[in-house]
C-alpha cells in the first residue's frame, strides 16, 4: 500500500490520548465490540467467553486527550510520512476511509458525519463505558469514535496469526468506520444476539463487506485538499493480507486456536470463511449495494 508522497494529511481526525488522563461524564450508548474479535484478545478471557461489548459504566470525553496529540500532528503531515511511520499511516487510511464515506449517502438518506479515531493504551473511558485493550478495536456510537490500541496490530500476528503489514491494518480500521456507516444508516440495531444467523453476525459481515468497498474505491477516490487520490498503490498482495486478517479473526478460528472446538451457537462476528467471502463481495463489486448481510 503507497500514499502519494505529496499528499497533505488531516490530523485532527484523530485524536491521540496515549499521553493523557481522561475523564468526563457518564456516557452509554451501544460499542459494537471488538469490532473485528468479538472475543478479547487475552486467551484467558477468550476461555471465559466474556463478551467485550458488555463495558462498565465509564466517561465520555476524548477531547482531553494527551501531549501527545501536538506531536502527531507535528509527525504525520504528508503521504511520505504515511509511508514510513505507522502512526502516520493510520491518520492517512482514517482521511481516506472517511473521504470516500463522505461522497456517499447512507441509506437512511444522510449526509456522511465525520468521525474521528481515538488512540489510546491500555484502557480508556468512552462514551459506552470503560474499555481496555482487551477488547480490540471497537466503534462506540454513543461518543461516535473508533477506539484503537496500536498494540492490536501485533497482537494481530502474535496471538491470531495473521502475516499482518500495512493494509491488513487498513482493513481493521476500515471495519470499524462500516459500523460507523451502520451507525448513520440506523441498521446498528440489528446486530443482536448470538449463533451463525445472529444479528451480530450479519452486522459483522456487512461492516466486512464496506471494508472491501473502500478498497475497491482506495486508489480513486479524491483526497478533498489535493483533488488527487490519497492511495496511489494497492496490491494483490495488499488484497491477500486483509483476505488473511479477516480470516484470522474469523469466530471458528479463534474458538480452535483457544478453546480447542468450534461452537457456532456462540459467534458474534462470523467464520473465517465469512469473513474472506464478504470482504471479497465488497472489494469485487465496489457497491454499498451488494453489502445486504440481512437478506
Amino acid at each position: 500500500m503507497q500514499f502519494d508522497d505529496d499528499a497533505a494529511l488531516d490530523t485532527s481526525e484523530v485524536e491521540d490520548g496515549r499521553g493523557g488522563a481522561l475523564g468526563g461524564i457518564p456516557g452509554g450508548g451501544k460499542t459494537i465490540g471488538g469490532g473485528l474479535v468479538g472475543l478479547v484478545v487475552l486467551v484467558a478471557s477468550v476461555l471465559l467467553g466474556v463478551d467485550p461489548g458488555m463495558f462498565g459504566s465509564g466517561s465520555s470525553d476524548s477531547s482531553s486527550s494527551g501531549k501527545s496529540v501536538a506531536d502527531l500532528a507535528a509527525d504525520c503531515r504528508t503521504g511520505a510520512d504515511a509511508n514510513r511511520k505507522e502512526e502516520c499511516r493510520i491518520v492517512a487510511v482514517v482521511d481516506s476511509v472517511q473521504a470516500f464515506w463522505k461522497q456517499t449517502e447512507t441509506a437512511a438518506g444522510k449526509p456522511y458525519q465525520q468521525a474521528p479515531t481515538f488512540l489510546f493504551t491500555g484502557s480508556v473511558n468512552t462514551g459506552c463505558g470503560n474499555a481496555t485493550s482487551d477488547v480490540g478495536p471497537f466503534y462506540c456510537s454513543a461518543d461516535d469514535k473508533v477506539y484503537l490500541d496500536l498494540g492490536f496490530f501485533n497482537d494481530l500476528s502474535s496471538k491470531f496469526g495473521a502475516k499482518g503489514g500495512p493494509f491488513a491494518e487498513a482493513y481493521v480500521i476500515a471495519h470499524e468506520y462500516g459500523h460507523h456507516f451502520q451507525d448513520l444508516s440506523g441498521t446498528i440495531s440489528r446486530g443482536s444476539g448470538k449463533g451463525q444467523n445472529s444479528g451480530s453476525v450479519k452486522l459483522e459481515l456487512q461492516a466486512d463487506c464496506y471494508a472491501g468497498v473502500w478498497a475497491h474505491h482506495a486508489t480513486t477516490t479524491p483526497d478533498p485538499k489535493s483533488g488527487k487520490p490519497l492511495i496511489t498503490d494497492l496490491t494483490k498482495d495488499d488484497i491477500n493480507r486483509g483476505l488473511d486478517a479477516a480470516a484470522a479473526v474469523g469466530d471458528d478460528r479463534i474458538q480452535q486456536r483457544y478453546q480447542g472446538k468450534v461452537t457456532p451457537d456462540t459467534w458474534t462476528h462470523g467464520s473465517a470463511s465469512q469473513r474472506q467471502q464478504w470482504f471479497s463481495t465488497g472489494y469485487r463489486s465496489g457497491r454499498v449495494a451488494s453489502c445486504n448481510t440481512f437478506s
